[in-house]
C-alpha cells in the first residue's frame, strides 16, 4: 500500500513536468529549446539526490550487522573498526560488510559523478541557447 502511494504522489507532482519533457523530445524540438535543457538539467539533479537516497540507505537497517546478514554476509566487526572513516564519508559511499562485499550497490559511485557533470552540461548548453537565442532576436529588430 505503501509503495502504491509513493508511486501515485511521484506520477502526480512529476507527471505534468515529464510529459511537458517528453512531448518536446518527441518532436524533435528539444534541440533548439533552452528550457528543455535547464528542465534535464533539474531532472539529473533529482536523479542525483534520489542516486544518494539509495546509496546512503543501502542496508535498510540501523544495525549493519542485522543489514549483512540479511544480504546472506558475514559481519567482520574488525574490518568496520579498523576501516571506519570509509563508511562515515559523503562521498564514495561505502558500507562494506567485509572487505569483499559491499552493501551499496555498484552502480551508485559512478552515477553520482555522472548524473551532475550531466546536469553541468545541459545547464552550460541551456544558456548558450538562450544567448544565442537573445542575440537573434535582438539583430532582427
Amino acid at each position: 500500500m505503501g509503495l502504491l502511494l509513493l508511486l501515485l504522489l511521484f506520477v502526480v507532482l512529476a507527471g505534468p513536468g515529464l510529459w511537458s519533457w517528453g512531448r518536446l523530445l518527441a518532436g524533435g524540438r528539444w534541440r533548439h529549446s533552452a528550457g528543455w535543457f535547464a528542465g534535464t538539467a533539474v531532472l539529473l539533479l533529482l536523479g542525483t539526490g534520489v542516486t544518494y537516497l539509495v546509496g546512503a540507505l543501502a542496508g535498510t537497517s540501523l544495525d549493519p550487522e542485522e543489514a549483512c546478514h540479511a544480504a546472506g554476509q558475514t559481519y567482520d566487526r574488525a574490518y568496520r573498526r579498523a576501516n571506519f572513516d570509509e563508511y562515515t564519508q559523503w562521498f564514495p559511499l561505502h558500507d562494506k560488510c567485509h572487505a569483499g562485499y559491499d552493501l551499496v550497490p555498484g552502480w551508485v559511485n559512478p552515477a553520482l559523478v555522472v548524473l551532475p557533470v550531466l546536469a553541468v552540461a545541459c545547464l552550460a548548453y541551456s544558456v548558450r541557447l538562450a544567448v544565442i537565442h537573445r542575440r537573434t532576436e535582438k539583430g532582427t529588430q
